[in-house]
């Protein structure tokens, strides 16, 4: 199946789950997670199976002021 990280089109095996997905893209050390605009809390990265044409967003924190 496809689905999109940041925009970038990744293929991966059927029944993966949004761990999988970052296990391929290597995030940033610090990142939230959103899957259709809708917020992942880590604790749910391993249970939350993603179908066909997902988009995931990969956030990491600004800092500044």
């Amino acid at each position: 199946m496809n689905v999109f990280i940041n925009q970038e089109t990744r293929e991966l095996p059927a029944g993966a789950t949004l761990a999988d997905a970052l296990r391929v893209c290597d995030p940033p050390a610090v990142f939230a997670a959103a899957v259709n605009l809708q917020f992942v809390p880590r604790t749910r990265y391993e249970q939350h199976v993603l179908a066909d044409g997902d988009r995931i967003e990969i956030i990491a924190p600004i800092t500044g002021g």
